[in-house]
């Protein structure tokens, strides 16, 4: 067995033993088994990064088997600089989920466990796939166990958001499906992505699988207009699972334009690069402001959330080194912030059970060592230099200006929207005298709290300092990327 099928197979395993394991009067044991599962897991990622070779764009670690071989599906595997820090993160995300999860879940622990791992491993598999319909399973599959997530363990309302989640994202992938069958036949019954991203297509064809990969990849982003779902959904969502969610589902869209669109409908993509940047920057601005009026903590994260990965859509269809680059490690900053910042509120709600920022003020009396990561995660979000949420968008600018200064000025806007709806809520929640006798009653964070809080902090701090290994594994596959997207596949 390769090492990718080991990063798959590897949580998916320990996910169904965690499932075996049934009743509750196992909850030590559950939780011993989560955490050994999730830190093998990331440990068998770790060898793809010491191995992985810089200098070249093609698929490393290749895998390649049968499948449904009358289709001429089959299970093929390999990761490239594009894909390589995504395998990575998600082990990474998923260990921080079972530790922060670890006091907080009492009921159907090894479900909820289970859940997490399996859901890290098909998520991985989306990062992976080299074949079309292996892509569209893995994509599809990460539905299910996220769906049970928020929907046993979420809020009130969290049937009625793991349905309009479902939907939302199972609608928009049944366009894909249609454009997968379609390459399928025109490549002569071939799902490799590589002879599809060969394969001369005229301008009709190319506009029609550019939309139809839109739909899926749009609502998973989720771009503007289709981002309601997003802040319903973490609203609901139990905090590791709106951690997972924001750190990693929302680059499984971002992900799939960078393997289908772009290189598939390239001329297409040229086309409506005016639209996409449209969209890109309403989610930008637009976004941000709604943002700054939010109540509720985990939703102001969801909506900056959709005004952050605005950035990754306007960097990738920049079409210039900077704007990819920059949109890659956008994505990979963005899960380490807002996986931090969803933690940090869940440690809250842990203590009083409110979301609301207006049940809060003064914390930093009481929690003084919680608001000193709280403080580092607010100042990441807003894209302070030195931290990780700089990095990407200062790339993300700089690849805009490139093309058009105007389109830049507009992105930078959002570094103000940032600080201002970020920095306002750290000072209604965090500073100021104790506001409530409920706030006076706070402890400071524990043992466990502190260590995964330290481990993201580090992670922001790192990424923010020192990006050149994030940069150095990605800069040649996004090299051939552009050259491909910029040769023309009309007939």
């Amino acid at each position: 067995m390769g090492f990718l099928s080991l990063a798959i197979w590897t949580p998916i395993l320990f996910g169904v033993v965690l499932l075996a394991m049934g009743r509750d009067d196992q909850v030590r044991t559950v939780r011993w088994v989560a955490l050994v599962g999730a830190v093998i897991s990331l440990l068998v990622t770790l060898p793809l990064y010491v191995l992985f070779d810089n200098s070249t764009a093609a698929m490393q670690f290749g895998e390649m088997s049968p499948w449904i071989s009358l289709f001429n599906v089959n299970y093929h595997l390999g990761v490239d600089g594009i894909s390589l820090w995504f395998v990575l993160l998600t082990a990474f995300i998923n260990v921080i989920v079972v530790i922060a999860g670890w006091e907080v879940i009492t009921t159907r622990v090894n479900q909820y466990m289970g859940a997490f791992l399996i859901l890290s491993g098909l998520m991985i598999g989306v990062f992976c796939a080299l074949d079309g319909m292996l892509f569209y399973v893995f994509f599809e599959a990460t539905l299910i166990p996220m769906y049970l997530i928020i929907g046993i363990w979420g809020g009130p309302n969290k049937i009625y958001a793991s349905f309009k989640f479902f939907l939302y994202t199972l609608l928009g992938s049944l366009l894909m499906l249609v454009a997968l069958i379609y390459l399928y036949v025109q490549s002569g019954n071939s799902f490799d992505l590589a002879v599809w991203h060969k394969l001369p297509l005229d301008s009709t064809a190319q506009t029609l699988l550019f939309f139809a990969f839109l739909s899926a990849f749009a609502v998973k982003v989720p771009m503007w207009p289709v981002h309601t779902w997003l802040p319903d959904v973490h609203v609901e969502a139990p905090t590791g699972g709106s951690a997972v969610l924001a750190a990693i589902m929302l680059k499984l869209g971002a992900y799939g334009f960078l393997r289908f669109s772009l290189p598939i409908a390239p001329d297409a993509s040229h086309q409506w690069a005016g639209l996409m940047v449209g969209l890109s920057l309403v989610a930008v601005v637009y976004v941000g402001l709604v943002t700054l009026v939010q109540k509720d903590m985990k939703k102001l994260v969801a909506y900056s959330s959709v005004a952050h990965m605005g950035f990754v859509t306007l960097g990738f269809f920049m079409f210039n080194d900077l704007g990819v680059s920059g949109g890659i490690v956008q994505m990979i900053a963005h899960g380490f912030v807002s996986a931090a910042m969803f933690l940090s509120i869940g440690v809250l709600y842990d203590r009083m059970h409110s979301r609301e920022i207006a049940s809060y003020g003064g914390v930093v009396n009481t929690m003084p060592k919680f608001t000193a990561f709280a403080l580092l995660f607010v100042m990441a979000n807003c894209g302070l230099p030195a931290t990780a949420g700089f990095v990407g968008e200062w790339m993300v600018i700089l690849g805009a200006v490139k093309v058009n200064f105007w389109v830049g000025m507009a992105a930078a806007s959002a570094l103000i929207f940032g600080a201002a709806y970020s920095l306002w809520m750290f000072k209604r929640v965090y500073l100021g005298p104790i506001a409530n006798d409920h706030v006076r009653h706070l402890t400071d964070i524990n043992k466990r709290e502190f260590f995964f809080l330290s481990l993201l902090a580090i992670a922001v701090l790192y990424m923010g300092i020192y990006p050149k290994p994030f940069t150095d594994v990605m800069d040649v596959s996004v090299a051939e990327l552009l050259k491909h997207v910029a040769q023309s596949k009309l007939p």
